[in-house]
């Protein structure tokens, strides 16, 4: 599989394209998404889907990362076109804070098909960051992240359009908000999403090829790569 860098997106193009999907990680991990998520990207790009893997570090104001993830997807997309032709509407695909920022989307979903959360996450910045619940107290000072938590729920119901969505959690995920994210969703007139869980933990979907590659075949989690085959099998399906 050939990657190309455009921004700070990472792409993968197969010859013949016949979807896009637009993919934003969790926290830490898209820093690098074509090593966190590789496995999951390449099972998709053997489907003869193009994915287009937004890279970040993420940082305390969500919305602008949302605006920057949204503007760079659209540059690449105009790429692939240029390259290919004209591609249909994207899927949107998010895992843990990806699902944030693109419900913070500024065109509140309307230029895609649809979006599809893995183990969508919520959580204030003291408790996504732990040592920050720690320090702070002591410092005098106090940080959240913008919008906050129920800002952002706030700001879902009122301006994300999007009606197609597939949310998707784990059983042994301790992490997942879903529940909280199909409740605001189903609150809005036309709605039309669905949830579904399978089995694995807030890792899942990320890659669980490296251990293979550096230990050897023996090394791998066939359990892991089980779910994680489940997850792609449920993107393509979708």
């Amino acid at each position: 599989m050939r990657w190309r860098r455009i921004g700070q997106t990472w792409c993968i193009w197969p010859a013949r394209p016949i979807a896009l999907v637009e993919m934003i990680g969790g926290s830490y991990l898209s820093a690098s998404p074509q090593l966190s998520y590789r496995r999951l990207i390449e099972a998709l790009a053997l489907k003869k889907i193009a994915v287009h893997a937004w890279g970040y570090v993420p940082g305390f104001d969500h919305q602008t990362q949302a605006n920057e993830a949204w503007q760079n997807l659209r540059n690449c997309k105009a790429n692939l076109e240029a390259r290919v032709g004209a591609i249909p509407s994207p899927i949107r695909l998010g895992h843990s804070l990806g699902c944030k920022l693109h419900l913070l989307a500024p065109d509140g979903g309307r230029n895609s098909k649809g979006l599809i959360t893995l183990s969508f996450n919520n959580f204030a910045a003291d408790r996504s960051i732990p040592i920050l619940g720690k320090v702070a107290p002591s410092l005098g000072f106090h940080s959240e992240f913008s919008p906050s938590p129920k800002e952002t729920m706030r700001l879902i119901y009122e301006h994300y359009l999007q009606p197609k969505n597939l949310l998707i959690s784990f059983g042994q995920d301790k992490l997942d908000q879903s529940d909280v994210l199909l409740e605001c969703l189903k609150k809005r007139r036309g709605d039309a999403s669905k949830a579904l869980k399978l089995e694995g933990d807030h890792l899942t979907p990320a890659s669980v090829g490296l251990r293979k590659n550096l230990l050897g075949e023996w090394a791998d989690d066939s359990s892991k790569a089980q779910s994680l085959k489940k997850v792609v099998n449920t993107i393509t399906n979708w």
